[in-house]
């Protein structure tokens, strides 16, 4: 009788504990902060540079990584610089997380105004107050993700601006406010 009650109040106990996994699993929980390496990874198309930062647990980003980000994300065109908004990374990081790829392949991200006002002239696609000239807009690729996918993970999140261009094979995204094209 003693082993059949020792049995039962394992069997308890080890059930108490797959309740409390599963408790946490919708949050995030220290343990799989811990054990699961959070990170957004970057590939420029046009300069043909990497870069891998950690995505912050914490609210916040550290003021080097954001720097890394903004020289990353400059106008490759004119080589100028801008504060990207960490609301962009927050988005790119969620998209990530649904879509499951690995590398951002980025088009472009900050444009200088002179850049768009160039890129205006040649295609009517391009906005006069575009968000890119703001450091709040991206336009990517994510690998192992087809642009579709990656498009339907954006609107999903119902945050900022989610442009779908098949034809060119990317995807924009930004922080203003909720819109599709």
């Amino acid at each position: 009788m003693k082993e059949n009650s020792e049995l039962s109040r394992r069997q308890f106990m080890k059930g108490m504990a797959a309740v409390a996994v599963c408790t946490a699993v919708p949050g995030i929980s220290s343990v799989s902060n811990a054990s699961v390496r959070q990170e957004l990874s970057f590939y420029h198309t046009h300069t043909c540079e990497t870069l891998t930062v950690p995505y912050p647990i914490s609210p916040g980003y550290e003021r080097n990584v954001m720097d890394e980000i903004n020289y990353f994300l400059r106008d490759f065109r004119t080589g100028d610089l801008h504060d990207i908004d960490p609301g962009l990374l927050d988005i790119l990081y969620r998209i990530k997380q649904r879509a499951g790829g690995h590398v951002y392949e980025v088009i472009s991200g900050y444009r200088s105004p002179a850049t768009n006002c160039m890129l205006r002239r040649r295609s009517r696609g391009v906005a006069r107050h575009s968000l890119h000239m703001k450091g709040m807009a991206i336009d990517i690729r994510l690998t192992g993700v087809n642009t579709l996918t990656l498009r339907n993970c954006a609107l999903a999140l119902r945050r900022g601006g989610v442009g779908y261009y098949r034809k060119s094979d990317f995807v924009h995204v930004d922080t203003g406010r909720f819109r599709v094209w």
